[in-house]
Order: structure tokens, then C-alpha cells, then sequence
């Protein structure tokens, strides 16, 4: 009866029996989450009358049978996730229909038949999860055709024949798991043109030739291919020193420093005294001796997971793990700000900062938010680093930069901000384009604003939070200028290389409290001392350090000869009705 319902979200509820085809009724949903329940049965037919669904979540159920065909039929359904069920049967030709399809998971099922083809045609595809099956028959070269395609994991099937050179085309992807089929063949040149692949695994197949061509895959992070008849040089080359051993057994055929096994080693001297056939005789029987050895060296000791049942289903890695921690960025996952920003293309950045940086993302609410992509992969600290970020996703403030969700991985450190329309008070008094000047009461505000922000930070947060980096960059405008500071609470965690602006003393040159630089000792004044250098900059619209001149010790200088006046940027004096409240 619930006909105008837009959400249904019934998730981890422990509910039990089918699932009630009279969903089907309620015509205007946009969400149906049913996941991590102990629903049965068929996936009811009815739910293809659901033409407005957005996105179906059934994931993590008991539910058999086959997919519904005219699941089709909801052709604004921009995600699917049935994995973890006992479904059987084929994938649907009919999926080609789904024009809208970003996500696709079929995961660990008990589906058979070959890859349709017709999945290729679903050109906005950017996850395409059909993993722990029995999927089986050649992949389709058209999957290459998914220029979007972000994930693709076709891992624990039977499939059989080439990788398709075709791959090469999937320009934007940054995972292919391929792992535990049959396949044959060379592992294609086409893949050294994925720049942007982190995870490739193509461990325990029949896969032949060399691997010199993935060294040209600079970004990759992860890599198995072990358990293959590969033969040749491991790289030495680039990325290549981050992969364990791991990566590579169970490939007689390999060689190289990695398997501790030289591939142009030869004898250094040989005895003039042994004949030739003494020779030959030693090295046939050394060259048994050492076969023996690799045979059994190589002989991996846990056979490889069954795939004739569901019954002790591998477990294929997540993807990078997206924290939310405001529900502004409810119902996102990584691969949707992936596939929103096509893969943090270099078109989406709005600015750069001394440890990150920033990137603009709109998302599916079409509200913007800016990630920070951190230059640092690893702080000393990850679950210190995680406990702060928790903490400083607590808390709230009009004059504090929210942050939203956070992302730590392997693949790239990413924090998740509100995104503030004027930039930084930096950029507003000396970037390039100085888009707006400000008058007189604006620069009081921002100079309210902040203090405001630093005075919750310094008093009404338990812990109370040293800010450590106050600045002109760290102080954001929105879109009625109002002020918020950032960067609060993790300043420490970020490792930022020493540079011209930065020091060993937390903080930036120009606003470090010469008493914490000599004392290393940080309290709530070093953060006022800065934030005085702020008020500075927006009196005079000078830099804090500029062409290696001091802002500070230059007002002091005017202050001994009462010329401090002279200092106050221009735009003020035009605006400010009474220049006695600037002087004061």
C-alpha cells in the first residue's frame, strides 16, 4: 500500500522468507535495499515493474533460482547487487537493455553459461563483479569495449581461451581479477597500456610467455601471477620492487632476483681433468636433482579452492573502503567518486596544497564535495590516523570545514570535505586572479569568522584540538564569504616533505610562534600567534613571507617609526568609514 514510497531501506534485519512480489506495486521506488538478511526463495518477477528503481540491493541472502529476465525493465536502475545468494541459471541477455547500469555484482552465485556479450553494450558500466561462479566459455573481446569500466573481476569460473588483447582498450580501469579459471595463451602486450591499472591478478591459470610488458603498468600496486607457465625475466625495472615472491611462484619458467634465481648464471670454472662425458653425466644429473627441487618447491601446499560447489566460496579482495561520515555521502561507494571524477582526471582539480591535492566532486545529490588525495600513502600511524579522522568527523561548527568520509588504501589516501565556492582567504588576497576585493566589514567577518572556528577548536572540543597549521590557505570562504577553517586535528598525521614552506616544527614559515620553534613546545598560543599573522595579512593584503621579507618584524619596523598606517592595504582605506577602528 506504500504506492508513493521513493525509499525502502531494510537492511540487516535478520528477516526471513520470500521476498513479497507486491513490491512490485510500489511504482515509484527508487531504492530497495534488502541486503544482509536471510530472505529465500525467487527473486519475484514483479519487481521489473519497478521502471523508476535506482538501485537494487540484494546481496548477502539465501535467495535461488534464476534471475529474473525482465529485471530489464527497470531501465533507470543504475545498480545491481545480488551477491551471496545460491542464484542459478544464465546472466540475462537482457541486461543490454540497462542502459543506465553503473554497478553490476553477481558474485558468488551458482550461475552458469558463458559471459553474454550483450553486457557490453552497457556503456556506463564501471563495476563488473561475476566472480565465484561457474561462468564458463571465452571471455567476449566486446568487454573491452566498457570504456568506463573501473573494476572487472571474472575471477573463480571456468573460463577458457586468450586474454582479449581488447583489454587494452579499458583505459580508465583500475582492477582485473581474472584469477582461478582456465585460461590459455600469452598475457597480451595491450595490458602495458593500462596507466591507470593498480590490481591486476591472474594467479592459478595456464597463462604462457613472457610478463615484460606489465612493467610498462607504472601505477600498478598489486600483482599475482603465479601458478601459470610463464617462462623469461622478471622486471627489474619501475614498480616491479614492491611485489613479494608470492607474486610469482609456481611458474617453473620465471627467473630473476625474486625467485632467487639468476637467469644468466653459469659456472665460473670448470676442471680441465673431467671429460666430456663426465661433464654431461654431472649435469644431467644435477639438472635432475634441481627439477626435483623446483617441482617441489613450486607445489603450491593448499590446493586450490573447489569451485564445484558455494561451499567455501573465496572471498575476493574489496575495493578500497570508503568511510562515510555524513550522510551527504550516504549510499556512495569508491568506485562511484571514481567513475564521478573519471578516475581523478586532472580536469577536476581546484587546487594544491603542501601534503594534498584537491579535487571537486559532485555527487549523486548533485551537492559538491572536495577530496583531498594525500601525497603521503602510509602515515607512521594508520589507525592513529583513522581514530583522528573519526574524531575530527564529529565534530561540528559553522566556522569549521566538515569532513565528510575518508578513504585509506593502497591506492591512494583520499579525505572527503565540504566544498567551500570561494577558495581559500589566500587565493581571495593573493592568488593570480584575486576574484573579488574586499571591503572593509568582509575582512572583519572572515577575521570573526575564523577566530570563532579556532576558539571551539581551543575550549569547547574534548579533547581540546590544537589546530598547529593556521593559515591564509586553511581558511575556507563558501559562498557568502563566511569563514571556515580546515586542516584542523590531523595537521601532524600528514607527512609533508620539507620544502621552502614547510619545517621540521609543525607548521608553515611566516605563521610558526617563534617560542614553538625554539622550544618545540605547542599550546593553544602557537595557533593564536598565527592566527595574528592572518589578521595581518588581511590589514596590509601582503604575504606573510614575501620575496624572503617578514610581515611581522615589517609592522613592527613601522610601528617604531609610527608609520603603520602606510601598511594598510588600499582597499580598505576606501571602504572603511572609520580608519580609527583599523588603527586600533
Amino acid at each position: 500500500n506504500l504506492t508513493y514510497t521513493e525509499k525502502l531501506y531494510l537492511q540487516s534485519n535478520k528477516l526471513t522468507g520470500p521476498i513479497p512480489p507486491e513490491l512490485g506495486n510500489m511504482t515509484r521506488l527508487h531504492y530497495l535495499e534488502l541486503n544482509d538478511n536471510q530472505l529465500s526463495g525467487h527473486i519475484p518477477p514483479e519487481l521489473g515493474k519497478l521502471t523508476d528503481l535506482f538501485d537494487l540491493n540484494l546481496a548477502y541472502n539465501n535467495l535461488e533460482g534464476p534471475i529474473p529476465e525482465n529485471l530489464s525493465s527497470c531501465v533507470n536502475l543504475n545498480s545491481l547487487n545480488v551477491y551471496g545468494n545460491w542464484l542459478n541459471g544464465s546472466i540475462p541477455r537482457a541486461f543490454e537493455k540497462l542502459e543506465s547500469m553503473t554497478y553490476l555484482n553477481l558474485s558468488s552465485n551458482n550461475l552458469k553459461g558463458p559471459i553474454p556479450i550483450e553486457l557490453s553494450k552497457i556503456g556506463n558500466l564501471d563495476t563488473l563483479d561475476i566472480s565465484v561462479n561457474k561462468i564458463s566459455g571465452p571471455i567476449p573481446s566486446s568487454i573491452g569495449d566498457l570504456e568506463h569500466l573501473l573494476k572487472l573481476n571474472l575471477s573463480n569460473n571456468y573460463l577458457v581461451g586468450p586474454t582479449p588483447a581488447e583489454f587494452g582498450n579499458l583505459r580508465s580501469v583500475m582492477e582485473i581479477d581474472l584469477s582461478s579459471n582456465h585460461l590459455s595463451g600469452s598475457i597480451p602486450q595491450e595490458l602495458g597500456l593500462l596507466q591507470n591499472l593498480m590490481s591486476l591478478k591472474l594467479e592459478r591459470n595456464n597463462l604462457s610467455g613472457d610478463i615484460i610488458s606489465l612493467s610498462n603498468c607504472f601505477s600498478l600496486a598489486i600483482l599475482n601471477v603465479s601458478y601459470n607457465n610463464l617462462y623469461g625475466d622478471i622486471p627489474t625495472v619501475n614498480n616491479f620492487s614492491r611485489f613479494p615472491p608470492d607474486s610469482f611462484i609456481g611458474n617453473p619458467g620465471l627467473c630473476g632476483y625474486w625467485l632467487n634465481s639468476p637467469c644468466h648464471a653459469t659456472q665460473s670454472s670448470q676442471r680441465a681433468s673431467i671429460s666430456k662425458a663426465a661433464i654431461l653425466g654431472i649435469a644431467v644429473g644435477a639438472l635432475f636433482i634441481l627439477l626435483m627441487i623446483l617441482v617441489a618447491a613450486c607445489r603450491p601446499h593448499n590446493p586450490p579452492a573447489s569451485l564445484d560447489g558455494c561451499e567455501n566460496k573465496p572471498v575476493s579482495d574489496p575495493s578500497p573502503k570508503l568511510v562515510i561520515l555524513h550522510m551527504n555521502m550516504a549510499l556512495h561507494v569508491y568506485e562511484d567518486i571514481m567513475r564521478m571524477t573519471e578516475n581523478l582526471s586532472e580536469k577536476y582539480i581546484i587546487g594544491y596544497g603542501a601534503s594534498s591535492t584537491v579535487y571537486k566532486c559532485v555527487l549523486k545529490n548533485c551537492k559538491p564535495v572536495a577530496i583531498k588525495r594525500l601525497y603521503s600513502h602510509y602515515p607512521q600511524s594508520l589507525k592513529e590516523f583513522e581514530t583522528e579522522l573519526e574524531t575530527v568527523g564529529s565534530i561540528k561548527h559553522r566556522n569549521l570545514v566538515g569532513l565528510q568520509g575518508y578513504s585509506l588504501s593502497p591506492y591512494g589516501n583520499l579525505l572527503f570535505y565540504d566544498y567551500m565556492e570561494n577558495g581559500s582567504l589566500w587565493d581571495l588576497l593573493h592568488g593570480p586572479s584575486k576574484k573579488k576585493k574586499l571591503d572593509w566589514d568582509s575582512r572583519l567577518r572572515i577575521a570573526l569568522g575564523a577566530a570563532q572556528g579556532l576558539a571551539y577548536l581551543h575550549h569547547d572540543c574534548s579533547p581540546r584540538i590544537i589546530h598547529r597549521d593556521v593559515k591564509s590557505s586553511n581558511i575556507l570562504l563558501d559562498k557568502d564569504f563566511e569563514a571556515h577553517l580546515t586542516d584542523f586535528g590531523i595537521a601532524r598525521s600528514l607527512c609533508v616533505s620539507k620544502t621552502h614552506t614547510s619545517t621540521y616544527v609543525m607548521g608553515t614559515i611566516g605563521y610558526i610562534d617563534p617560542e614553538y620553534a625554539r622550544t618545540s613546545r605547542l599550546n593553544e598560543k602557537s595557533d593564536v600567534y598565527s592566527y595574528g599573522i592572518v589578521l595581518l595579512e588581511l590589514l596590509t593584503g601582503r604575504k606573510a613571507v614575501d620575496n624572503e621579507s617578514n610581515l611581522h618584524q615589517l609592522i613592527l619596523s613601522k610601528t617604531v617609526s609610527n608609520a603603520v598606517m602606510e601598511m594598510v592595504d588600499p582597499e580598505i582605506t576606501a571602504t572603511c568609514k572609520d580608519l580609527g577602528a583599523v588603527k586600533k
